[in-house]
């Protein structure tokens, strides 16, 4: 698959009126797919299949991931200005106060089924999304919103937080009892961004300063270390893991290049929260991208490796959704930030593969999983998972890149 070529015209195609159009599209297409075929009426949202068809089960499991997407990607939706997407969030908080909470202890368990908690275990991953789904619903003014919001910070800061790192933990039993000594990129990275919506949300400057400080471990202290490669596994202490294995779809061994382009994203977002006070945060925000694009693309049939063993080499050679639409938004945030040929020409180029290979242009939805060659695949994905991702690599062009969606959309509309 070809390189992308330089930009014929010195524009962004965020600016041009019928590439804004399209993006609009796209993204109802998406609520299209999920709105009116998602909502469990015994609680909770159904998983889809590929056609948008609910995955039949006697008793299905709900993930807490799942279920504060949907919170949030509708928040969205209702900020739009798109009917119906009140009715999503309702549904989804309501399940997630009265369900994924665990009353006795505290907290919010990992996944449920019709007769009660299937993965009871309280992990900083479903914590981190609670967080940007009561933020995102507090924007909208759901009446949920508050008391989940305060909750669920209290559950981080007294059961998460690790002060002395700057970071948090990562699971415990549902008695609060520690699992591991484990210690993960990916849910603090997700925090990251959760931190920040709370912050937008509420002006509490607490959360910014969470956020920041897990940058600066994550980014500032190990990514730079490593040549601007997002280390993902830890001991205790936050040293680095390199021998660690774990499950392929949360914690694959090895790095993500995927994540790096999510962090060069958030970097600049924080930065820009932060008052523009961190120079090393556009810095390394620009040689994440370089080095996602250097070493995680394939150069001969296009796509982002999911996951490089330490020598950068392949070890998942599959090809996700959620990288090309994490790029989407980094190359977004970069062209207004940093701008450059190369952003702009990539920006392009992500967005013709999504089209042709991403995009299910026939039943709705974006293909989740793709072959080393390109090919529809299903070895960690099936059906079509939900739209958080998708959603906002469709939604992010339109809008200043200053801050979350839930900020820079009521911003926009005056």
């Amino acid at each position: 698959m070809p390189s992308p070529t330089l930009p014929a015209t010195g524009s962004s195609w965020r600016t041009h009126p019928f590439h804004r159009q399209w993006l609009a599209d796209q993204a109802n297409n998406l609520f299209d797919f999920f709105q009116h075929r998602s909502i469990d009426p015994a609680g909770g949202f159904f998983e889809l299949d590929s056609s948008g068809h609910a995955i039949a089960s006697s008793n299905p499991v709900r993930q807490i991931h799942n279920t504060t997407r949907m919170v949030h990607c509708f928040s969205i939706g209702v900020l739009l200005g798109r009917p119906g997407c009140e009715t999503i969030v309702d549904h989804g908080m309501t399940y997630l106060w009265n369900h994924h909470r665990d009353p006795e202890h505290g907290g919010y368990v990992w996944s449920l089924a019709n007769d009660g908690p299937k993965d009871d275990t309280k992990q900083a991953y479903g914590h981190a999304f609670v967080l940007l789904a009561a933020s995102s619903a507090k924007v909208v003014g759901h009446p949920l919103a508050d008391q989940i919001l305060s909750d669920i910070s209290q559950v981080l800061e007294e059961r998460f937080w690790e002060e002395q790192h700057g970071a948090v933990a990562e699971e415990f039993a549902r008695n609060w009892s520690p699992i591991s000594s484990y210690r993960g990129q990916n849910s603090n990275m997700h925090l990251t961004e959760a931190l920040m919506a709370a912050f937008e949300a509420t002006g509490e400057k607490s959360y910014l300063d969470k956020a920041e400080r897990i940058a600066s471990l994550i980014i500032g202290r190990h990514a730079v270390s490593l040549g601007y490669r997002v280390a993902e596994h830890f001991n205790a202490d936050w040293t680095l893991d390199r021998n660690y294995r774990g499950y392929d779809v949360f914690r694959p061994y090895g790095t993500t290049p995927g994540h790096w382009l999510e962090w060069a994203r958030l970097l600049l977002q924080l930065w820009v929260l932060g008052g523009k006070r961190h120079d090393w945060m556009p810095e390394a925000a620009r040689e994440l991208f370089r080095q996602s694009i250097e070493l995680g693309w394939d150069r001969d049939k296009g796509g982002f490796f999911y996951a490089l063993d330490w020598d950068d080499k392949p070890r998942l050679p599959q090809k996700l959704w959620w990288p090309c639409a994490e790029a989407i938004g980094a190359a977004a945030f970069l062209i207004e930030h940093s701008p450059s040929e190369f952003h702009e020409a990539w920006y392009r180029h992500l967005w013709g593969f999504a089209d042709r290979h991403l995009i299910d242009h026939e039943r709705g939805g974006w293909h989740p999983e793709l072959s080393e060659d390109l090919q529809q695949a299903s070895t960690l994905f099936t059906g079509k998972p939900d739209l958080y991702h998708a959603l906002q690599a469709c939604l992010i062009p339109l809008f200043p890149a200053t801050g979350s969606l839930t900020r820079v959309i009521p911003q926009a509309n005056g």
